[in-house]
């Protein structure tokens, strides 16, 4: 795995929604996967669910860093650098 500054400097702010993706929740859709922006504690769908939330997320607020939140797993990506940490 790689690193990159907004890896190294990313914060690790409480869910805002730990029940699932904010949006999806919202739709009243399913997920695949849930990622956690650790910039805010935004939570959305993966690259894999029909919505694609955590990438709409970072398109829409530019917010480099986000991680699984997904039980076991700990890895972060960054979409700026396109890096895994």
């Amino acid at each position: 795995m790689g690193t990159c500054e907004h890896l190294t400097t990313a914060g690790d702010p409480s869910a805002t929604t730990p029940e699932g993706c904010q949006e999806c929740l919202r739709e009243g859709r399913r997920w695949v996967h849930l990622r956690r922006c650790l910039s805010c504690g935004h939570i959305g769908c993966c690259d894999s669910s029909p919505g694609r939330h955590a990438t709409a997320h970072y398109k829409e607020t530019g917010h480099p860093v986000m991680s699984s939140f997904e039980p076991g797993e700990t890895w972060r990506w960054c979409y700026l650098d396109n890096l895994m940490g």
